[in-house]
């Protein structure tokens, strides 16, 4: 435990981040699975969950916390689960 003042700020503010950045995560796996589940059921609103599913990569990537290069990767594979 920090016994600095700035230190013991630190630690609280590192936790918020901390869950808001597992929040943030968790959100965009959600909805990558839900697009996954609809695309496999042949659902009619995987546009809809596509479209969901893409915008979650981007705001995690913007935020950083995903790479570029996975956020790319993620969003080329759902868009050819879309296409099939």
């Amino acid at each position: 435990m920090p016994n600095i003042k700035s230190a013991m700020k630190r630690v609280r503010s590192n936790e918020r981040a901390n869950a808001q950045n597992t929040s943030q995560i968790s959100a965009m796996r959600t909805a990558v699975k839900q697009f996954e589940a609809a695309n496999a059921a042949s659902a009619d609103n995987t546009a809809d969950l596509y479209r969901a599913a893409i915008s979650a990569i981007d705001t995690a990537h913007s935020k950083g916390l995903v790479h570029a290069n996975k956020a790319n990767r993620d969003k080329s594979r759902l868009a050819n689960l879309l296409a099939k």
